[in-house]
């Protein structure tokens, strides 16, 4: 149960880096994730049913995730939708996209090969190298792009549009990046997540925002703030296998998983108001000195 517990947490932190490059790097509440997600399963999932590798079809998702993005954005820059019903519009349109490319509702792996299945470990051990490997590529990633001057200027864009734009740092542009590779990275976390379900589900999406920002915020309540941004990256990872240790409590306590999502929620909405307790409490020592 640990180790599930682990390579899920794992899994979901993919989903949790490709939320931080939208939400909190370039601060935009971007809702296109609810839609690239599932869809990055159902790509993955259709094409290793029809014979494709699952490394291909894994990739293929990334894609399609990009893709996503891409629309979302080119809606927000050039078609000035506000940035919510920008990302709810291609939510809404990837259930169709999802539906046309399974051709149902859902659709199972069978006995298909996915890409745990092709490390020479256990199930579970196969599950949670994965896991270490996928997300410390994408973490590796993250920290080459964010240090890059395009990078640069993709972090600038996020802290204040003005004065980049002063810089001549087109915001535009960077806006439209960030979406296509967060995007993109939070179709591999549905790729992979779908991989190790074994099926894909049009319904897969609802709730997945919630989930990558609860690993988000328990990570950054868990540890100081004044972090290197490897550090921070690395609190996203902790914080979502904190996250499914929790879940897997409430399972194992016999609550209705059927409120799973709830119990999210009420995570989530705790997590964010730690903070401003803990500045209570400390300015009411202060005062009291």
């Amino acid at each position: 149960m640990i180790i599930s517990s682990v390579s899920q947490g794992l899994l979901y932190a993919v989903l949790g880096l490709g939320i931080y490059m939208t939400f909190r790097i370039l601060k935009f509440p971007d809702m296109t994730a609810e839609g690239s997600f599932p869809l990055g399963g159902a790509v993955a999932i259709t094409l290793i049913t029809n014979g494709v590798s699952p490394i291909l079809a894994t990739l293929a998702a990334v894609s399609a995730g990009c893709l996503t993005g891409l629309v979302t954005g080119l809606l927000y820059t050039k078609g000035k939708i506000p940035t919510l019903l920008a990302g709810i519009l291609v939510m809404t349109s990837c259930h169709s996209i999802m539906l046309m490319i399974m051709g149902r509702a859902n659709l199972g792996i069978g006995n298909s090969k996915t890409l745990q299945s092709l490390f020479p470990f256990a199930t579970s051990t196969n599950l949670l190298f994965l896991g270490l490997l996928v997300v410390a590529l994408v973490i590796g990633a993250m920290i080459f792009f964010l240090n890059t001057r395009l990078g640069q200027a993709y972090i600038a864009t996020g802290d204040n549009p003005d004065m980049a734009r002063s810089f001549g740092i087109h915001t535009d542009r960077m806006e439209l990046l960030g979406l296509i590779l967060g995007n993109g990275v939070i179709a591999l976390a549905g790729a992979l997540i779908c991989q190790q379900d074994g099926y894909a589900d049009v319904s897969k999406g609802i709730g997945v925002i919630v989930i990558g920002l609860a690993s988000i915020i328990i990570g950054e309540v868990l540890f100081a703030s004044s972090l290197s941004l490897l550090e921070r990256l690395i609190t996203i990872a902790v914080g979502s296998i904190v996250y499914q240790f929790l879940i897997t409590a409430v399972i194992a306590l016999g609550f209705n998983t059927n409120y799973l999502r709830m119990f999210s929620a009420i995570v989530l909405a705790i997590a964010l108001m730690i903070p401003e307790f803990k500045q209570k409490i400390m300015k009411g020592a202060r005062l009291n000195r």
